[in-house]
């Protein structure tokens, strides 16, 4: 059986990318940061289905952890699938804060460059090793990166998954002796818990952003999630160093 690990698998994407990687029939380490509970439920709702998945906590800002966040992974693998490496990686874990560019002070600045460039960044490179030839790797970036997402108040944030973006092809160069696929994709708005539960706190800007999505309604975790599981899987054996919008048309 292959085995994934996703980060940031309580809710919405990375939830989503868990359950659909599971019901194709591989095994899941997901992560997570503050929502245990969100955790277990995706945990609760891959087994109900027949799969295996094991939840362990993890805080991509901080690089410090991850040396022992590898051994609570070495331990998965081998209590859980009676296996000393994992298939695919997913980088999905990360947080949103709308700051127009004179407001970003230099606190959220580092925060978004400690979760969502430096956290994946040092996280891929400390579980490499015990990563198999031939797997996959998939970094979330955001359309916000793309011309076509550009939006006032997200100078900081795209900058950081547009160096993803960035980190995607070098990977892709670096990893291929080992026939390591890595893509990353650019979301556009996604109905998420992504910027404190904006889509619950304000659902008036949906029918705004839903107008100017070409395939008319904004996007679900599923429409993302199913893409990351096809990246990840047979049907995406031939596709690296891409980085793909899957955004519904945003901007078309």
């Amino acid at each position: 059986m292959q085995v994934a690990i996703v980060t940031g698998a309580s809710s919405g994407i990375g939830q989503s990318a868990a359950v659909q990687l599971a019901k194709r029939g591989t095994g899941v380490i997901l992560t997570y940061g503050r929502n245990q509970a969100g955790a277990y439920d995706t945990v609760a709702h891959i087994e109900k289905e027949g799969g295996t998945a094991v939840a362990l906590p993890l805080d991509v800002g901080r690089t410090e952890t991850f040396p022992a966040f590898r051994a609570s992974v070495v331990a998965a693998l081998r209590d859980t699938w009676q296996r000393d490496t994992f298939d695919h990686l997913v980088n999905n874990a990360g947080f949103s804060q709308m700051s127009m560019f004179e407001d970003t002070s230099e606190e959220l600045f580092d925060r978004f460059l400690r979760v969502l460039l430096k956290g994946p960044y040092f996280l891929t490179q400390s579980l490499l090793p015990l990563q198999a030839d031939g797997g996959a790797i998939v970094n979330v970036t955001s359309n916000s990166a793309l011309e076509s997402g550009l939006e006032p108040g997200y100078s900081g944030y795209a900058t950081m998954k547009g160096g993803l973006a960035v980190l995607t092809r070098y990977l892709a160069k670096e990893l291929s002796p080992r026939g390591i696929r890595v893509n990353a994709i650019a979301p556009g708005a996604t109905r998420t818990r992504l910027a404190d539960d904006a889509f619950e706190k304000y659902p008036e800007v949906i029918p705004a952003l839903a107008a100017k999505t070409a395939l008319g309604r904004v996007g679900e975790p599923d429409d993302i999630g199913m893409m990351i599981a096809t990246l990840l899987g047979e049907e995406g054996r031939w596709i690296t160093a891409q980085h793909i919008e899957v955004a519904g048309g945003y901007n078309l």
